[in-house]
């Protein structure tokens, strides 16, 4: 999809949020069903959720009256864009999604949603990627989500795990040069 398409999507699901009384101005008072209407929205598999959330943290100011926490670790002590791949921003949601499910008191019944949802953000970031080093990437973003599912935290993120991976992206690579 392209960035022109998901901003124009995501512009759209506020207005429609908006129209339906679930989005209010920074200056109105927001009612707790409103804020678990749009973090349910925010939250959720697809990638219309995640861009409707990444344009509401690109400008944030209509969403102040909601109290959200913004606040990140990205990866917590794992690296955030592992052997290049590019797992900050899905980290930030992750966190995003944690935080606020936590502050609501609505976590325990979400988290498998989080995860999943974090999960499906890594996978389309790895299908990003040429297919040569694309199997690195998609290992690296199971055993993510696998830390956060099993101990709801990416520092059980290993070492070894991500060896493994550079070295499935580096035996792919360098089978594809001898190829060409």
């Amino acid at each position: 999809m392209s960035r022109r398409l998901a901003t124009t999507l995501a512009t759209a699901l506020i207005t429609l949020l908006a129209t339906l009384g679930l989005a209010a101005p920074a200056t109105a008072a927001v009612s707790t069903e409103q804020k678990l209407a749009v973090l349910s929205t925010w939250t959720q598999t697809s990638a219309t959720s995640y861009n409707a959330w990444n344009s509401a943290r690109l400008d944030r100011a209509p969403w102040t009256g909601y109290g959200f926490d913004w606040s990140t670790d990205y990866c917590s002590s794992s690296p955030d864009n592992p052997l290049g791949f590019r797992f900050n921003l899905s980290c930030y949601r992750h966190d995003f999604g944690y935080r606020n499910h936590k502050a609501m008191g609505i976590f325990p019944a979400n988290k498998s949603r989080l995860d999943s949802a974090f999960y499906a953000d890594l996978k389309r970031v790895c299908a990003t990627y040429n297919s040569v080093v694309r199997p690195a990437c998609y290992s690296l973003a199971w055993t993510y989500y696998q830390a956060v599912s099993v101990f709801g935290s990416l520092a059980a993120v290993q070492q070894a795990d991500l060896d493994r991976a550079a070295k499935m992206k580096t035996d792919a690579e360098r089978l594809a040069a001898t190829r060409t």
